[in-house]
Formats: C-alpha cells, sequence, structure tokens
C-alpha cells in the first residue's frame, strides 16, 4: 500500500520545520563545541520550566525517588534540563565530537574487539543516556557489522536530515515498521550481523514488567532475538564527562536463560533489560531522557490534578 499523501497545509508545515531544523544546524556548525552545548543547556534550563514535558519529568523523578524533597527534585529538573539541552543541539556536531578522539572515551573496548575479531553476533541494548547518538559511532566505528535501528520523526523532511547528518559520523540506522521490521532484524542476525535497539521507552502492547516497583510495558523484541538466536544482550550506555566530553562504556554481556518456556524466558529477559536500566539511571539521574511517558497514562493524568 501507498502511504497517504499529505495535505497542503500539513506538507507546508513539515517544510518549515525542516528549514528550522537546518537553519539551527548550520547556525550550531559555525561555533565552538562546548559553547554550543553550553548555550544549549542555559536555554533548556530557561524554556524547559514553562513546557507540558517539565510536569512529565517531575512525575518521572518523583516514581524513581520516592523519598527525595521537593529541593532535591527541583535540583534534579534542573539537571536534566541541562543535560537535555546540551544533547539537543550537540546533535547537528557529533561528527566533530566523534572525529575528536579526546572527546569520546570507549571503556571496556576490548569486548568490542573481541566481538569484531570473533565474528560474535549480539543484541546491542541501551537507553536514552546522555548524548545516546554517540553509541551507534561507537559500534560502527569498532568495526561490528550491524543493524541499527530509531524511531523516524514524523516529518519526513526532517527525518531525511536527521539521516543525513548520522551519515556524516558514519551510521547508517533504518526504522523499523511492524512484521517488516522484525524480519530485517532476524535476517541481519541470519546473515551474521547483531543488531542494535534502545529499550527503555513505552512499548504498547509490551509486556509489563516492574521498572522501580511500577508496571512499565516494554518492548519485548531484544530478550526474544537474544533467545531465538542464542546470543548474549550487549548493554552499553553513554556518560557525559564534562560539556561536550563522553565516555561510552561498554558493559559485561547478559546471557538469558533457555529454559524451554519461551514465554517465561522473554519476561525473565525484560526484567533483567528493565534491571540494567534502572542501574543505569541512579548511577547518573541528570542524564535519562526524563520528559518520556514511561510508565502508564493513568499515571500522568493524576499528576495534572
Amino acid at each position: 500500500m501507498t502511504a497517504k499523501r499529505p495535505s497542503l497545509a500539513q506538507d507546508l508545515l513539515w517544510r518549515l520545520e525542516a528549514f528550522a531544523f537546518d537553519l539551527v544546524t548550520g547556525l550550531a556548525r559555525m561555533f565552538p563545541i562546548d559553547a554550543v552545548s553550553d548555550f544549549g543547556a542555559r536555554l533548556f534550563q530557561w524554556l524547559g520550566p514553562m513546557t507540558s514535558a517539565h510536569r512529565v519529568a517531575e512525575t518521572n523523578l518523583r516514581i524513581v525517588f520516592p523519598k527525595a524533597s521537593d529541593a532535591e527534585i527541583a535540583s534534579l529538573l534542573d539537571q536534566q534540563w541541562d543535560a537535555l539541552g546540551r544533547w539537543a543541539v550537540e546533535f547537528p556536531l557529533l561528527d566533530k565530537i566523534i572525529a575528536d578522539p579526546e572527546r569520546v572515551e570507549l571503556v571496556n573496548g576490548e569486548r568490542m574487539a573481541q566481538i569484531v575479531r570473533t565474528g560474535e553476533r549480539v543484541v546491542f541494548i541501551s537507553g536514552h543516556f546522555s548524548s545516546f547518538e554517540i553509541m551507534p559511532a561507537a559500534i560502527v566505528h569498532a568495526g561490528v557489522p550491524c543493524q541499527i535501528t530509531y524511531r523516524a520523526t514524523n516529518n519526513p523532511y526532517v527525518d531525511d536530515a536527521i539521516k543525513k547528518s548520522r551519515a556524516r559520523y558514519g551510521v547508517q540506522l533504518f526504522a523499523p515498521k511492524g512484521s517488516d521490521g522484525a524480519r530485517e532484524l532476524i535476517r541481519g542476525l541470519s546473515r551474521g550481523e547483531s543488531v542494535a535497539l534502545m529499550n527503555d521507552q513505552k512499548f504498547n502492547g509490551g509486556i509489563a514488567s516492574p521498572l522501580f516497583g511500577v508496571m512499565a510495558h516494554t518492548a519485548p523484541g531484544p530478550s526474544t532475538l537474544a533467545l531465538r538466536f542464542g546470543v548474549a544482550l550487549q548493554p552499553m550506555s553513554v556518560q557525559r564527562k564534562d560539556k561536550a566530553h563522553f565516555r561510552v562504556v561498554v558493559h559485561d554481556p547478559i546471557w538469558l536463560e533457555d529454559t524451554g518456556d519461551r514465554t517465561a524466558d522473554i519476561e525473565a529477559g525484560v526484567r533483567r533489560v528493565n534491571a540494567f536500566i534502572e542501574e543505569r539511571i541512579l548511577e547518573r539521574p541528570a542524564e535519562w531522557f526524563w520528559v518520556h511517558k514511561r510508565w502508564p497514562n493513568e499515571i500522568y493524568k493524576k499528576a495534572k490534578k
């Protein structure tokens, strides 16, 4: 089936958004990297509290830190706007950041080298930590053949610009759509390639699994693939060291138990993935993507009252 053509008004709005995206990208690339990063932090710390996303972030923080005082929550809100602002304006500069070896440190690179040397297939998993776009670049630059997924933006013109920006630092991604996307991941693993997926956002229809003690619908895909092919889940995370300087951490692999009860094994895998996400959030709370409605909608509706 062919995609439905947008209305003239929708197409015009998309083009205006794409023009603004290109304008911001061009301006950002005219200035020093750290100066741009600092600007983004200050801008989002000013604008963020005036948006509806601020309430979402506060609700999420109170789920994760139920005993935190109002002052502690306010401090974390300010810190996460700092981190989010830096991420937003650094995106147009990622090719410059990644090209500078002093800006990106790889921890446990031996594990990546092992994957390349042995031809091991893995299912890379991660979450939206810090400048998370650096993770696929680290995978590609390490020489790992990998199918890297992402969520396409609703605006096709902006999506094209984003893909071109990613291509500047050597990353080609595809946006999985339903069963076709799943089949492409399966074909990749069958060819001996690895796959990479983010696994920390709400997935309607996914498995309900506890995340900080509250049930959260989580995508079963990574655990399903790991069990089907008998490969490891390979966690990674990105940490901000200072301004636009980062640390990419290759964590110890997670091997899921195959008991023969596929449903139970996938659920156990999802719980282990959520446990990994919890550890990373608690380790560096300011650097997670707090403005996403990760838990059931009812929680956010109650928070508005």
